[in-house]
């Protein structure tokens, strides 16, 4: 079976074609405040699309941005002492979103292009905009005329005849049509849109944040032209997905599209996948309303087994509500997973783990989770069918443990072969693809045994630097009777188990 996603260009499931590397561009973050749960649940399903595609046989080149030019970053300059200009404020924030994203446990892309790094190519893609009768300059500022793109409105399916004007009210006096949007603005921030967007008091001095030269005098760039310029710079014109959230489809993705295409005269994207909003409190979460969780302290609570596992809960083109219902879901689902891996792996390297004895009802449990997991990752990434096709597979792993551990005597094995097949598919599947964290009980033996190893080195170096050299050689002495063999260098001592 061939993968079929929810494409939202053609508003159906489509079969997904890509020739040879599969390039994947995911709109990422404006850098303005801590990445919450909502954020981290696009990053979550564009991780499972390029692990999927991974584990299909496609070389991925993944692409996500980092907005950090923005009046809702420039209007928090000044907020913290450290705070002196719009980029350490995106600095600030760049740096907790990656992080954040490391907690996660997602693959990492190809490059995560920055905008403040793109401008020459925003400038570039504008002035070919305006060769090509697309653009026009207007008091400094560069605007893309809806009405020369025939196919616009094409992605949200509206009527541009119909559209209510985009961009700040001092735009639309300069503007042809309401609906024009900006390529380039004029100056800096308005005072009006970094007041807006404040959360302290600036004082007399507001803000206006970095602008650049450009044919047109002093500004900055639109929104809509970064990711245009950043994606076609390191993918090529024409992606084969573009992913993001919902609500950037209109008018965000709609004007990528317009501008691309008028100007490279190729599709943008071949497949359009957009993902769900997050709601809490009955909301979309949001930074601005008040109503998130921000990922590191998910990760402290919950853990990121949970965190992903929560979020494999739900189709990812649909909505999801982050509640305590749907949370403690995510935390039964995972201690099935994580208990019964524990029990498949200690079953497996125990003495009692056969060659020659055989289990077909687990055996076939394995082919039929592998086929069931498959089959629901190829239906439009159904990852909800994709754990249960896991959790049923921890049934037939228990209920071989359990039958050979209800035995007594010589018959009592398990199956060797059954059981690794089984612990293969956990790691493959729910580690590989869901990126799931599984841990050996032997690993996390090791990762103990090692931190009291360090502990004991860490009261060894006190007795040395206090001039107790017979009490640290005893330390040493016991450490090697055990097994650890300690070897001391002028960087301190080092380590390792015989």
């Amino acid at each position: 079976m061939s993968l079929v996603v929810t494409d939202t260009l053609e508003d159906e499931r489509v079969e997904f074609t890509a020739d040879g590397d599969v390039t994947l561009y995911v709109c990422g973050l404006t850098v303005s405040d801590d990445p919450h749960l909502g954020h981290a649940r696009l990053w979550f399903h564009a991780d499972v699309l390029h692990r999927w595609l991974d584990h299909l046989g496609y070389d991925v080149r993944h692409v996500e941005n980092v907005t950090d030019v923005n009046e809702k970053i420039t209007a928090r300059v000044g907020e913290r002492d450290d705070w002196a200009a719009e980029c350490d404020v995106a600095e600030t924030f760049t740096a907790t979103t990656f992080d954040a994203m490391r907690g996660l446990n997602l693959k990492r892309a190809e490059v995560y292009p920055r905008v403040t790094e793109h401008v020459p190519e925003i400038l570039d893609l504008t002035e070919t905009l305006i060769e090509k009768g697309y653009a026009y300059e207007a008091n400094g500022s560069v605007y893309f005329d809806v009405t020369s793109f025939d196919e616009y409105g094409k992605l949200s399916n509206q009527d541009v005849d119909a559209l209510e004007a985009q961009g700040e009210p001092d735009e639309r006096s300069e503007k042809r049509n309401p609906a024009d949007f900006a390529l380039w603005k004029a100056d800096g921030v308005s005072e009006a849109a970094a007041r807006e967007h404040a959360k302290h008091d600036h004082g007399a001095e507001t803000p206006s944040g970095e602008t650049w030269a450009s044919p047109w005098g002093e500004g900055r760039p639109g929104w809509h032209v970064e990711c245009s310029a950043m994606s076609t710079t390191h993918l090529g014109d024409t992606l084969d997905v573009h992913m993001g959230g919902r609500d950037l489809v209109f008018p965000h993705h709609e004007n990528e599209i317009a501008q691309s295409e008028a100007a490279t005269g190729e599709t943008f994207a071949r497949h359009w996948l957009h993902v769900g909003l997050l709601e809490m409190d009955g909301e979309k979460m949001s930074s601005s309303i008040g109503n998130f969780w921000t990922v590191p302290d998910a990760l402290d609570e919950l853990g990121v087994n949970v965190v992903r596992t929560f979020y494999a809960g739900a189709a990812y083109r649909s909505e999801q509500a982050l509640t305590e219902e749907t949370i403690a879901e995510a935390e039964e689902r995972w201690e099935r997973l994580s208990r019964t891996y524990d029990r498949a792996v200690e079953a497996l390297d125990s003495t009692a783990a056969r060659a020659k004895a055989e289990d077909e009802e687990l055996r076939e449990a394995v082919d039929a989770a592998r086929d069931d997991f498959a089959a629901a990752m190829n239906d439009d990434l159904n990852l909800r069918e994709a754990t249960a096709a896991l959790l049923d597979l921890t049934d037939a792993v228990n209920r071989h443990v359990d039958a050979v551990d209800g035995r007594a005597g010589g018959d009592a094995a398990y199956d060797y072969r059954g059981l690794r097949e089984a612990v293969e598919a956990f790691e493959e599947l729910g580690g590989d693809v869901l990126g799931l964290q599984f841990e050996s009980p032997s690993d996390g033996d090791v990762d103990l045994a090692g931190e009291l190893v360090e502990l004991v080195l860490d009261i060894r170096e006190a007795e040395r630097e206090a001039g107790n050299y017979e009490r640290a050689d005893e330390f040493r002495d016991a450490l090697q009777e055990v097994g650890v063999e300690i070897e001391d260098g002028p960087d301190g001592a080092t380590y390792r188990f015989e």
